[in-house]
This record gives C-alpha cells, structure tokens and sequence, in this order.
C-alpha cells in the first residue's frame, strides 16, 4: 500500500488533514459515530415517554444557530459551533436527570439526535472562513 496522501492517489473524496478536514476514512468512522448517537438519543427519547410531535417540533431547533452569520462567517460559525458541539446537551440532560425531569431529558436528547443527524450526514463543526467548510469535509463545493 503506498504512503502518499489520498489526494495523490487520486481519491477525489478526501481532503487533506492540513487543510483541517478529516480524510474519507476518518469521515466513514465520524459518520458511524454520528449514526449511534442519533440511534441512542432517539431510543432515549421515547423511552421518556414524551410525546413525538415534540421531537420532530425541535429537532431542528439548533440550526437556528446559523442566524449568527446575518452578523459575520465568524460569529455565525461560533454559534454553529456552540449549538452543535455536545457539550451543552450532555450538561442539560445531566440536569434533567438530577431534576427527575422528563422534559428536559427530551429536550437534551432530541439536541443530539440533532448533532447526530449532522454527523451522519458529514455535516461537523464550521470553520469561520466558508460556510460550506466544516472539519467533516466540504459542503456546497465542487472537490
């Protein structure tokens, strides 16, 4: 197996990791990720008993994120980026166990079924320069 990258094999599908994207290998394994934790959070959300039409209500909720490019590429990547990491879901659904409250699970695991979605889907966090140029790859242009 050669040692060139990617690129000078040919694999039009890959991006160098200096340009701070994940090559195809790593992206079919960050995609997996995204898939198990789409598939648990949904799990999780019906077993919290609440209803589904809540789910599909907010499931696109953190998009709204991207209204911070109306300001600039760097603040609307910034909170791209915060609605889409897992920190804050994973904190929320911490206090919604400690509150004993099922709401707030649902909210919390609908919020990473979200972030799974995107992963699945090769969509990861923005980089402040292109819209379309996240680290799982490149969105909206010709490779």
């Amino acid at each position: 197996m050669s040692s060139a990258a990617p690129e000078a094999r040919g694999r039009s599908d890959s991006v160098s990791p200096e340009a701070g994207i994940a090559v195809a290998a790593l992206v079919r394994w960050l995609r997996l990720e995204g898939l198990a934790l789409l598939g648990s959070a949904v799990i999780g959300f019906g077993v919290t008993g609440q209803p589904w039409w809540l789910f599909v209500a907010l499931l696109l909720a953190p998009d709204l994120g991207a209204i911070g490019y109306l300001v600039s590429r760097r603040a609307g990547a910034v909170a791209h980026n915060v609605a889409h990491t897992t920190v804050m879901p994973l904190a929320l659904l911490c206090a919604g166990y400690v509150q004993h409250s099922t709401v707030v699970l649902a909210i919390a695991l609908v919020w990473l079924a979200h972030i799974g979605m995107d992963r699945t889907m090769a969509y990861g966090l923005r980089y402040p320069d292109d819209f379309g140029r996240t680290r799982l790859g490149l969105h909206g242009h010709q490779h």
